[in-house]
Parts: structure tokens; sequence; C-alpha cells
């Protein structure tokens, strides 16, 4: 049963984001999306899984103002992060390239982003691209950092770092991310050049494991009716018509 890229992601989300009580994801997220919807289905215990835009996956009746109170009263176990850029230390730029304010491009904006960093315990971060553009050495602007000085009460912060090409862990100790495997089809040695930033490696370098069949049908059944609902044009697009 051939495995799709964007499966491959979802499964490896799902597994990270492993038996916890709360997993929440912000708008345009199918792939995390997913990965929480999976993540519910295959979980030994009740697990609430909240979806910003989602009429039947939010049960906030605030909006954000909600689901920041959620995460300040320690209720929400995992979130997911991105940016257009992302550095070695875990900083997350939603700002813009360039010196700001006179910036050559622009990006949404921060939103909550550091609220949220600071307060849930494990905050993946996702990007699809990988690629020096992306994961560069020092982001241009800090919009959420992914650290914090040690008289700073910060509970949360990044736990792990899924790219189209890699996963990473993040030592928040050390303040760098390790390695942890690379998606098949990558090569661990040609890695090192699509990434701006340095970080640990392994001796040897795992591949990330394929979906086994059962998930591979959760996945295009329950999950992806289930992930239509808020992104009919995503799920036509990798599973076809309904």
């Amino acid at each position: 049963m051939a495995c799709r890229p964007e499966e491959l992601l979802i499964a490896l989300l799902a597994r990270l984001i492993g038996e916890v009580r709360h997993v929440a994801v912000g708008n345009l997220s199918p792939i995390p999306a997913a990965g929480a919807l999976l993540a519910r289905k295959l979980a030994a215990r009740p697990l609430q899984v909240t979806l910003l835009g989602s009429r039947r996956d939010n049960h906030f009746t605030d909006g954000g103002r909600e689901l920041f109170d959620c995460a300040a009263q320690g209720r929400i176990d995992v979130f997911f992060l991105g940016g257009g850029q992302i550095d070695g230390e875990a900083n997350l730029n939603l700002v813009g390239v360039g010196d700001y304010p006179g910036m050559t491009a622009r990006f949404p904006g921060s939103f909550g982003s550091a609220y949220l960093y600071f307060l849930i315990p494990r905050v993946i971060l996702f990007r699809e691209e990988h690629s020096p553009r992306v994961l560069v050495p020092r982001v241009d602007f800090v919009s959420a950092p992914g650290s914090s000085p040690a008289n700073v009460y910060r509970p949360g912060g990044p736990s792990d770092l899924v790219t189209g090409a890699a996963h990473f862990a993040f030592d928040r100790t050390r303040r760098r991310f390790r390695l942890v495997s690379v998606h098949p089809g990558q090569d661990a040695d040609g890695l090192a050049g699509m990434t701006g930033f340095d970080y640990d490696r392994p001796e040897t370098v795992a591949t990330t494991p394929l979906p086994e069949p059962a998930v591979l049908e959760a996945i295009r059944g329950p999950v992806a009716a289930r992930l239509a609902e808020s992104y009919p044009r995503f799920v036509e697009r990798v599973f076809g018509p309904p």
C-alpha cells in the first residue's frame, strides 16, 4: 500500500502527539489537524481535539480568547506552530524578512504565537518546506522565542520540528535541535545543505517509519472524512473526491 508524503507526516504527527488529554490546532493547518484526528482515533484513552475553524471539532464559543484562557489554565497539552522563518534555537518569525520596519516581505503576523509558545507544554513546530529560506541561522524578527532566561516563568516551549524532509527533537537545555530521522527518499548528508542552521546528528540516522496498513486505512477513511468538514480542498487534492 503506497504512502503519500502527506500521509507519512500525518502518521508521524499523530505518534508525536501520543497519549495526552487535549491537543489544539490553529487555522490553515490541514496536516496537523489530520494528525490530531488520527491521534484521537488511535488513542487508548479519551483525547480531546480542538480544531479552530471547525464546527464539529471546536468547542470554544469565544474564539481565540477562549483558546488563550484554556492554555493559561494548563488545559492544552500539545499545540502546533510554524513560521516564515525558524532558526536553530527554535525562534519563530511570523512578521517578515529584512530589517524591521523596512522589510522586503511580510508574513501574516504573530497573533498569539508567543503567548501559546510560553504556556503549552509541548509545541510541535511544523513546516512542509525544508529549505535554507525557511530554516535559517537566525530569524530576522523574533515573533516567538524558542527559549527564555532562567528567571522567566515558562512552562511551555518547543518539543519537535517536523518538515517535509525530516524530524528533529529540540533540547531545551542546550537550545539546539537534534536530527531524529529523515523521511524516505531523503539523504542525511544532503539534508545539511537544505538546512540553514546547525544541529546535532547521530552516527546512524534513522528513516522515518511508514505508517502501518491499518493506520493508512484510518487516515484515508474516518480521518479524511472528518477532515473534509474543515479542509475540503486539501482532502480532495490528497485523497481524491469523496
